[in-house]
């Protein structure tokens, strides 16, 4: 609706519990202090004026370098690797004389390293960048003067702007709201993606300023805001207007937040006052941190360590070399070491200054031995990293089609950690459903209607082996795809629907049930091409309505004191327009937990219509109401069995006398100015709400996404743990923790809350300091009974479930009591944190990180999960409907939550165990390697002679043994997808670190030295005495250790293929390709000129190849090397096998199909106080 037309209805007139006017009676007199110092010159943002306070401007960035930062912080991120900082240092030093080999062998691999990780890192924060670009070049409509409004980007917004922002549009900076297309000046916005509620808020802009409903008014308009300064507080705003030299109070009811939606509203204006990383939602997100995955970290303990070993062995060298070459002159007489020319050798070999030539030698040694630390190590697992992320991306099982959207690993530094999440810490709202409820059931009359099936009974059938029930019947089954023809009713049942309900025997109550739906809500019908849809405050308060419109009462028209319907009528069959004059609406609030309206008939009886929570309505039902009381409460734990959200309906006739007195008391609370305005409303409200007559229940499916149950059960099995962070009230959050089954009937609920009656008490008086220490003291006696109970009942393996609302766990998550309340909620099975800011969230996720020592990862789909998603180890961004903040800030993207369960068991499961493997073989196969060069060293007398031709020793990385690793870290699977999936157990290995444990790197890092022993006195010795060719001459140097080096090539590969679990093409091509290489590159580097081949010209193709004894030496050494492994490996897979191991024996011995040891083997998933539908239902056989 444009601004020249004007909707004159006033919304404020349809609720009975609009706000009055802000009045100064709140405290603004800090306005102009510390914290509160903001100016904004409306309409003015390029006054001078404006100019002076020097504002952050609109544009957003969540990257992590910009064109100036990238080179230092880059390098800053590969050089704190510690391996990268030793290559440099050993880089600097090859340039001098100490080095064994030449400078450019040595500084050619860090280059390579280095360069390929920075391209990687500039790569990923371009995509970042351009995910940046695309919201801060959205559109939106900016006065540029004389009353006329243009587009802009949102980055070219300024603090003062005034914008006009249209229905369905978000705003783009934090706006004071000036006026909209209501002549009262309300809007609705929608904060989803703020705090995950999905019902709208009501704002309204100050009545001084509610006038300017054209784009024409704005072109004199002048105002001045003075407010606070940027904070993360979502939930207040303090500050005042100056317009036409009046002052005026503003408050949150003005504040419009940027990524919040506007809904059911034309169009709103509004002044910018905070732009960019001063808005609140910035505020309440951190800079993108550089995280680093556990496995990362402890291979730079496991490289201190080679450090070590290198130190150890050098000092070991330099102190045998500098008494042998303080023995190689006695009294001027040379010794045994002649060739060294003591008598006049510079000082490396100066035996008159031993002690210095000791030093100078360990400084060799240390540059001798860097083939202890795997240089290509590093960049091997960046590009695996990279491969395996495309793997993710392209996995089909997790690309939504609905929405084309596929999966996007958008940082690969943590797909090792995909693998051991112990934690999971998920949003509700857009993450665990989809924003929409379906009427499904209902109970009238004490008879229970609808065939309707929820995503809880599917799951339920299946787990049991049942055939999954069709909606019209209990004979037939269902494809668990089909969705319902309307949106917002998932209703099947002949008895009353088609207007068949008249024909039922209680059909009165069953008019007075639909009527009811019809009338008590606060929706507004939009007409559009003759088709009605409804705005509503809250998902399900829309498929009320919609229910009552498919069953004959449609709601069809709202003024400011009515409402129409068209209804079947019962005794004619045809449809009639009826009229209700609206009176009063006494609005839903947590506390009072129902709704009601008062409106008289066309009759002229008053009719008080409610609705509400069954822990209320049953309450304030009249004697004679209860009549279908006790069918009804079967009904409604039946449904809530089944997940479903149930509401009462229940009304009563006032009489005139009844309704006149309240409606005086009424207007009276509504239009008091103090503190307890919302007390006293509620305390008359209760005063009209009683003596009620019960009709029936509702039931509603709080629309889970597909396979949501499904996957949390399967989680569950895995042995993670789910904690849900939702802004959502409690009521709405246990109902959905029991429809994806993190609650069930039977598991012990321990809820923390400040409802206390002396709290609340407390909370009348304004002393704040009394409240917040009797809140704190509340807070903590809670916690202390939980952990009690949790105690008391951990021997008879009772399930508990940990539910806490927002203000409690701003106090729970003080520094000395939050090590108390992790306790309490490791303790328990579910955890539910209700009404969480954004900063709540992070700090549970900081605390569940730092309080377990544990990965954690966190799920979310809007703005305000930005902070738990950047505060966790590992951050999953829903790419949903509703804005790209949490996708921008995550690690990982996905389009439904179901999706994790493939993303957690089988690519991380793969990625944890294909790391694992890479970073133990590449220790394995530098000590392998390394230890012979030492080995050599001590040979020859600690002389610090390198055993290798330079460039073997420079290319043996980075050619010789590191493609085959690659391969495997891309294609290697210890289990397929399906058994992954089947066996969920399995992925308890990544939790428990049973991969990468000390003990398994240290036995990697052992198989190395008896490797490089073995070869070295095999070698040595076979080779040392006898003739080596037919021409009779012994072995050389260049013989030796070509020798050697091939028989090194040879073990690790084919150690290589004896770790492989799963073979491909690809890896038996690297495989063999570099054994093949080996030979290929000796032929081609032995014809290059002798002075850049030095001592390995023509070596092989001259001298090793046509020598027998060079291939049954290599042969002998490479067998004997490698059975030790075969053997403990045969040994443990028969006798000891692990968890992946026994999985392995099902598929190899063709087991698969034995359900007595396949369910033997996936029941060490299922324990009594694990969540999901498999617990449930074992809980249910217990019981």
């Amino acid at each position: 609706m444009g601004g020249g037309r004007r909707r004159k209805l006033l919304m404020s007139k349809i609720y009975g519990l609009a706000r009055g006017k802000v009045s100064f009676q709140e405290d603004h007199s800090h306005i102009g202090g510390p914290g509160f110092s903001r100016v904004v010159h409306c309409n003015e943002p390029s006054s001078l004026e404006a100019g002076i306070h020097h504002y952050s401007d609109n544009y957003v960035s969540t990257t992590k370098y910009n064109v100036v930062t990238f080179l230092p912080k880059s390098l800053f991120e590969q050089f704190r690797r510690v391996a990268n900082f030793y290559f440099l240092v050993t880089g600097i030093l090859s340039f001098t004389e100490l080095a064994p080999y030449s400078a450019v062998s040595a500084i050619f691999p860090l280059i390579l390293v280095i360069g390929v990780s920075m391209i990687k890192e500039g790569v990923e924060d371009w995509r970042r960048k351009q995910q940046d670009d695309e919201v801060n070049n959205r559109k939106t409509k900016v006065h540029r003067g004389d009353g006329v409004f243009d587009h802009t980007e949102w980055k070219n917004l300024r603090v003062g702007d005034v914008v006009k922002v249209e229905k369905d549009e978000f705003f783009p900076t934090d706006l004071v709201l000036l006026a909209s297309s209501y002549e009262d000046a309300v809007c609705y916005v929608e904060t989803m993606n703020l705090d995950g509620e999905t019902n709208l808020k009501l704002k309204q802009a100050l009545e001084v300023t509610s006038s300017l409903h054209d784009d024409s008014n704005f072109r004199d308009f002048k105002a001045t805001v003075k407010c606070e300064d940027p904070n993360a507080n979502l939930y207040s705003f303090v500050g005042t207007m100056e317009f036409e030299e009046q002052q005026y109070p503003l408050s949150p009811q003005q504040l419009l937040l940027r990524d919040s939606k506007l809904r059911n509203t034309d169009y709103v204006y509004g002044a910018v006052v905070f732009t960019g990383h001063d808005t609140k939602v910035m505020q309440n997100s951190t800079d993108p941190p550089s995280k680093r995955s556990r496995i990362e970290k402890r291979m730079d303990r496991i490289i201190y360590l080679m450090f070590g070993v290198v130190f150890v062995m050098g000092f070991i060298g330099s102190i045998f070399f500098g008494i042998e070459t303080d023995n190689d002159l006695e009294d001027g007489r040379i010794r045994r070491r002649w060739y060294l020319r003591p008598d006049s050798s510079d000082i490396f070999f100066d035996p008159r200054r031993a002690p210095v030539a000791a030093i100078y030698h360990f400084l060799t040694a240390l540059l001798l031995f860097t083939n202890f630390i795997p240089i290509s190590l590093y960049v091997s697992i960046e590009i695996v990293k990279v491969l395996q992320c495309i793997f993710i991306n392209q996995d089909i099982h997790m690309y939504y089609e609905e929405a084309d959207k596929p999966a996007h690993a958008r940082t690969s530094n943590l797909n090792e950690e995909l693998g051991q999440v112990d934690t999971i810490l998920s949003d509700k709202t857009g993450t665990l459903t989809c924003n929409s409820m379906e009427f499904i059931k209902c109970s009238v009359a004490g008879t229970a209607y609808g065939r309707g099936v929820t995503e809880v009974e599917r799951a339920m059938d299946r787990k049991k082996g049942s055939p999954v029930r069709k909606q019209n019947g209990p004979n037939h089954v269902e494809d668990s795809a089909d969705i319902p023809a309307i949106k917002g009713i998932n209703f099947k049942d002949e008895r009353i629907m088609n207007g068949n309900w008249v024909n039922e025997q209680r059909a009165d109550v069953i008019q007075k049930f639909f009527r009811l739906l019809a009338i008590c809500h606060t929706a507004i019908p939009e007409v559009d091409e003759g088709k009605i849809s409804y705005e509503a405050e809250s998902p399900d308060e829309a498929a009320f309505v919609i229910a009552a419109r498919v069953l004959g009462f449609e709601f069809h028209k709202r003024t400011q004191t009515s409402i129409s319907l068209h209804e079947l009528d019962p005794v004619s069959g045809q449809t009639v327009d009826r009229l209700y004059k609206l009176l009063n609406v006494i609005e839903f609030n947590s506390s009072r937990k129902r709704m009601s309206v008062i409106v008289r008939d066309e009759e002229g009886k008053i009719l008080l219509l409610s609705k509400g929570a069954d822990s209320v309505m049953f309450e304030m039902l009249a004697k004679s109401g209860r009549e279908f009381e006790e069918d009804t409460r079967e009904h409604i734990n039946g449904y809530a069995d089944a997940g479903l959200r149930t509401l009462v309906l229940a009304y009563r006739e006032l009489s005139e006398d009844e309704y006149k007195v309240f409606n005086e008391k009424f207007n009276e609370a509504k239009n008091s100015v103090s503190a307890d305005r919302e007390t006293l409303i509620d305390e008359v409200a209760d005063t009209i709400e009683r003596d009620l007559i019960l009709l029936g229940a509702t039931a509603v499916e709080d629309k889970l996404q597909n396979g949501v149950p499904d996957c949390i059960d399967k989680l569950a099995q895995a042995g993670i743990k789910l904690w849900v962070l939702t802004g959502d009230k409690m009521e709405t959050a246990i109902n959905v923790g029991y429809a994806c089954s993190l609650l069930r009937q039977g598991m012990k609920q321990i809820i923390i809350t400040l409802d206390a009656p002396e709290i609340q008490s407390l909370e009348k008086t304004g002393d704040k300091d009394a409240i917040v220490k009797a809140s704190r003291k509340n807070v903590l006696e809670q916690i202390a009974s939980g952990k009690a109970q949790v105690s008391a009942l951990s021997a008879m393996s009772e399930a508990f479930a940990l539910i806490i609302d927002g203000k409690s766990l701003a106090y729970a998550l003080e520094d000395d009591m939050k090590k108390n309340f992790l306790d309490l909620a490791i303790g328990c099975a579910s955890v539910i944190c209700c009404r969480s800011s954004p900063k709540q969230k992070a700090l549970v996720t900081r605390l569940v990180k730092s309080g377990t020592g544990k990965t954690t990862l966190a799920i979310g789909d809007g703005a305000n999960d930005v902070g738990m998603l950047q505060e966790a180890d590992i951050g999953v961004g829903i790419s949903g409907v509703e804005g790209m903040q949490a996708v921008m800030s995550s690690d990982v993207a996905i389009a439904q939550f179901r999706y994790l369960e493939r993303l957690l068991l089988v690519h991380g499961h793969w990625c944890y165990r294909r790391i694992s493997s890479m970073v133990c073989y590449f220790f394995y196969k530098n000590i392998a390697f390394g230890f012979t060069i030492f080995l050599y060293d001590v040979y020859t007398s600690f002389s610090a002679q390198p055993a290798y031709n330079d460039w073997y020793l420079s290319l043996y990385n980075v050619f010789f043994s590191s493609l085959p690793v690659i391969a495997m870290g891309v294609f290697d699977q210890d289990v397929s997808a399906r058994y992954c999936l089947r066996f969920p157990l399995l992925y308890q290995e990544g939790v428990q670190n049973v991969l990468f444990s000390w003990r398994r790197i240290l036995s990697w890092m052992f198989n190395g030295f008896y490797s490089a022993i073995t070869v070295f006195f095999f070698c040595s010795r076979a080779l040392e005495l006898q003739a080596f060719n037919d021409d009779g001459k012994t072995a050389s140097r260049e013989i030796l250790t070509g020798t050697m080096y091939a028989c090194i090539v040879w073990i690790v590969n084919l150690q290589m293929a004896l770790s492989i679990s799963y073979f491909t093409l690809i890896q038996h091509i690297v495989i063999w390709g570099t054994i093949g290489f080996w030979y290929l590159f000796q032929l081609v580097y032995g014809f290059l000129p002798p002075s850049f081949t030095t001592d390995a010209y023509r070596v092989f193709i001259e001298t090793l190849a046509p020598a027998p004894s060079y291939w049954l030496v290599t042969l002998f050494v490479v067998i004997a090397t490698l059975i030790p492994y075969f053997l403990y490996n045969a040994i443990q897979m028969r006798f000891f096998p692990m968890y992946h191991g026994m999985i392995q024996w099902i598929r190899h011995e063709g087991l698969s199909d034995d359900p007595v040891y396949s369910e033997m083997v996936r029941q060490r998933s299922i324990r009594p106080t694990t969540v999901g539908f498999t617990a449930r239902r074992e809980a249910s056989r217990r019981s």
